[in-house]
């Protein structure tokens, strides 16, 4: 069965980079993978998504996600953007936030947290002042949604980068994938 995950974010954050890795680490496990970005105006601060697509056969589906499995957001400030647009009733949300409030755009929505803030901030996860959330964030969603394991997400990224950045990018998504909040984690 294909999955299909849509991540949001800000030009700066990893948004892209996320989708890459994503979609690297459920090749490595075999499945079938799509990956490509959508954005404007290519600078940092804009709004960015990316999509990914997952399956258990080859891919011949071509053209955008309507209708994604899950949502990442990784940035709490997208104004104008509906991040919810399209999710499935069954889908997921997986919000970079703390506390416990659920904002009202949310409701109906299966919402899941983790302050990747925080962690990419306390592991020096930082580029041109921005908190390098992406690696967190898929952490997270390996343990929200088991569409990979977070053994093969760690090692895209130290593919990916095969120095202490990878160390640290891999520590992130491990840390991301223990202080996941609000879903059922066994599941």
């Amino acid at each position: 069965m294909m999955k299909g995950i849509r991540f949001h974010g800000r030009g700066g954050e990893g948004v892209v980079i996320a989708a890459e890795l994503l979609a690297a680490a459920a090749f490595k496990e075999g499945k079938g993978v799509q990956s490509f970005p959508f954005f404007g105006g290519e600078r940092r601060g804009a709004p960015v998504t990316a999509f990914v697509r997952i399956s258990d056969r080859p891919i011949r589906l071509r053209g955008p996600l309507y209708s994604p499995n899950y949502v990442v957001v990784l940035s709490s400030f997208l104004p104008g953007v509906d991040v919810t647009e399209g999710l499935k009733k069954t889908g997921l949300l997986l919000i970079n936030g703390q506390g416990r409030r659920k904002r009202a755009e949310y409701e109906g929505c299966r919402v899941a947290k983790v302050d990747a803030t925080k962690i990419a901030l306390k592991l020096g996860l930082v580029v041109a002042g921005f908190a390098v959330v992406n690696t967190v964030m898929l952490g997270a969603l390996a343990r929200a949604t088991r569409i990979v394991t977070i053994e093969s997400i760690q090692a895209a990224i130290r593919e990916r980068w095969p120095d202490d950045t990878g160390e640290k990018n891999a520590e992130a998504a491990m840390l991301g994938y223990l202080l996941l909040r609000g879903v059922d984690k066994t599941a």
